[in-house]
């Protein structure tokens, strides 16, 4: 064969290689989490589909859970404004102020904030995930007695930008169940974890009667941050209507010691400043519950 002939069929094959490799690369590249300042956890998806006595649904790795959608992806901010009456970032402007606490239960830090509020008479309210509440009820149970509002904070902190409308609506209804099962109701709030969500899962929040709330002040106490560093955090960005967003769980080797020694200072200064405590149904004047949830 002459030479050219030889090189051109070359060609025309490494065309074609291209062209079947490169939907995959990008597909490959569209499902990558990013996250880009936000908080992380160790809590990854079940390997097994065993489950408490509390929780009956089947294990989620039998779902497909990419979301390999076409439709544009909208920015949260987007979302906020075509959504501003069920995802919620802060309050009305008026010197309230709701401290709110995700990735609960945990033992080694839920406890003492559960303490320090209960010393100040504060009332706050706690982003659960469904698997930790399995592990530790009582700690769910303490946070309801003492008057603490509980809200889903997803089974076991996936990145919900990544995952398609099945994989969420099963997150979200399996730690429903496990949370009803331990303090008597449904809970309206729902927090992705790291903030994040599609279109189609706050459309199906909106039309199943959720609330989607977010924040508008990041103490980055998940960063092992000291207490200075917390309260620096808070009190530059603090306002009339802020949703505070800390921690009183945690993964592997987490450090949230600046967070818990922050927060009895905290709530002296900012009621020396003229602000009072609520909760988040408190703030958006919404019952805790979601009664249309199923």
């Amino acid at each position: 064969m002459p030479k050219y002939l030889f090189y051109r069929l070359m060609y025309i094959v490494l065309i074609l290689l291209s062209l079947c490799t490169y939907p995959a690369y990008l597909q490959a590249a569209a499902l990558s989490p990013v996250r880009d300042g936000v908080h992380s956890t160790d809590i990854e998806l079940p390997k097994s589909s065993s489950t408490s006595s509390h929780d009956s649904s089947k294990s989620l790795d039998s779902i497909s859970s990419d979301n390999t959608s076409l439709d544009p992806v909208m920015t949260l901010s987007q979302l906020r404004q075509k959504y501003a009456e069920t995802f919620k970032f802060k309050g009305p402007e008026i010197k309230e102020i709701a401290f709110t606490f995700d990735d609960v239960p945990d033992p080694r830090f839920t406890p003492q904030v559960l303490d320090i509020l209960k010393k100040y008479k504060v009332k706050a309210t706690f982003f659960v995930v469904g698997d930790r509440a399995l592990k530790h009820p009582s700690l769910v149970r303490r946070m309801k007695e003492e008057g603490h509002v509980i809200g889903n904070h997803s089974f076991n902190h996936p990145f919900f930008k990544n995952k398609n409308l099945v994989y969420f609506k099963k997150q979200i209804r399996r730690t429903d169940r496990i949370i009803a099962n331990l303090v008597g109701y449904r809970p309206k709030l729902i927090r992705p974890p790291y903030g994040e969500i599609t279109e189609d899962q706050l459309k199906w929040a909106k039309q199943h009667g959720y609330k989607v709330v977010n924040w508008n002040v990041d103490s980055l106490d998940w960063k092992g941050l000291t207490k200075d560093e917390v309260k620096t955090n808070i009190l530059t960005e603090v306002g009339p209507g802020s949703i505070i967003l800390q921690h009183a769980g945690g993964g592997t080797g987490s450090n949230l010691s600046g967070t818990i020694e922050a927060l009895p200072e905290l709530i002296q200064i900012l009621k020396k400043e003229g602000y009072t405590f609520v909760t988040l149904p408190q703030m958006l004047h919404i019952s805790k519950e979601n009664k249309k949830s199923s």
